[in-house]
């Protein structure tokens, strides 16, 4: 077992690149020929989620309160 120190940091740059990439293609999804609204409601919430994440994690590494 490795304590947190010891791993290597993960790539911020990919990671944001992957996240905006899941959310494009989830908010690309609500225009499928899907006809009830359930799929576009967790589509449409997991998209934000990903979003919120992907802004919490820009402002703090922006104002230095996380590396």
């Amino acid at each position: 077992m490795t304590s947190p120190d010891q791993r290597k940091p993960t790539n911020r740059k990919l990671t944001y690149t992957v996240g905006i990439a899941a959310i494009v293609t989830m908010v690309a999804y609500l225009y499928g020929n899907h006809e009830g609204r359930v799929e576009s409601l967790w589509l449409g919430g997991f998209a934000i989620v990903i979003a919120l994440a992907l802004i919490t994690d820009w402002v703090l590494v922006r104002n230095g309160l996380r590396d």
